[in-house]
């Protein structure tokens, strides 16, 4: 059985630390702000997620871009001629992204280039650390020995069970992203309304449900929980938020409380999603009976 790398996009919005110790390859996609490209790197070199934010506070637009098919196809290859081993990919949602579809056209170059060599990618159908998870859970699965092609289809099988849970501080982000009308959010906003969304089986963002007030909106994410929930002994409970640490906390508490659940992450939710989202944002994510 030939050894592989995992590799995945910086959606997956993985700390600096988890990366180096999970040993993955993350691709960065990037992002501009008032004239100048970045990149959005684990470390966070390029731009701190609170000089991000604190940029979108005071109105600055951001503007998102995937991976490109030659980058992925550098870093595959690369790889594949440093190291000698196979790759699986796991990338961005297809519905929200061209990640996905880079990385499969990287991949098929990079397969003709290298026979004998497998490049597989996998649609994560997933955003934030919802994509961070599936990887976590394909690093997992490989240090028990599981061969490449039996991970992709572990991970296949899991992102059908991976609930995404999140909801947003100002509706004026998902308006500028086409997500709600300009009316509902003004109205929205009046009345302090603040949305509930979920991530479908296809990867799509799907508002559920309006709360009256943040605590609610908050609360709103453990129900949910409550409902589909499954296993919490052998798979953690990923917390993201923007910049909004001490929200993202406050869920994990009631979590811990109201389930006994020990096993956690919580990190920042990346300029990728956060510049559609806005600060404020808090999303949860974690294994259920179905999406």
């Amino acid at each position: 059985m030939r050894d592989y790398i995992i590799m995945t996009d910086s959606c997956c919005d993985l700390p600096d630390a988890l990366v180096r110790e999970l040993d993955i390859t993350v691709l960065p996609l990037s992002f501009n702000m008032e004239g100048k490209e970045y990149y959005n790197y684990p470390d966070n070199r390029d731009m701190d997620p609170h000089v991000f934010y604190d940029k979108v506070r005071a109105g600055v637009m951001g503007t998102t871009s995937a991976v490109s098919v030659g980058m992925f196809q550098a870093k595959m290859s690369s790889l594949v001629e440093t190291t000698g081993k196979d790759i699986l990919c796991i990338a961005f949602s297809s519905a929200l992204s061209a990640t996905y579809q880079s990385a499969s056209i990287a991949a098929k170059d990079v397969e003709e280039a290298h026979p004998g060599t497998t490049v597989r990618v996998v649609d994560s159908r997933a955003a934030s650390l919802g994509q961070g998870l599936l990887v976590y859970l394909a690093v997992q699965e490989q240090r028990r020995g599981r061969p490449l092609e039996d991970t992709a289809r572990f991970v296949e099988e899991r992102r059908d069970h991976l609930d995404h849970w999140f909801t947003v501080d100002d509706l004026g982000h998902l308006k500028r992203g086409g997500r709600v009308s300009a009316a509902a959010a003004l109205f929205g906003t009046m009345l302090q309304m603040k949305p509930v969304l979920h991530v479908d089986n296809e990867g799509r963002l799907i508002p559920m449900e309006k709360c009256r007030g943040r605590k609610a909106s908050l609360l709103a994410l453990v129900d949910h929980m409550e409902k589909t929930a499954v296993d919490p002994e052998n798979y953690p409970v990923f917390i993201s938020h923007g910049d909004a640490l001490e929200d993202a906390e406050y869920v994990r508490d009631l979590i811990k409380e109201k389930f006994g659940f020990q096993n956690f992450l919580i990190s920042n939710i990346g300029p990728t999603i956060g510049a559609h989202s806005g600060p404020g944002t808090i999303a949860l994510f974690f294994m259920g009976e179905s999406r």
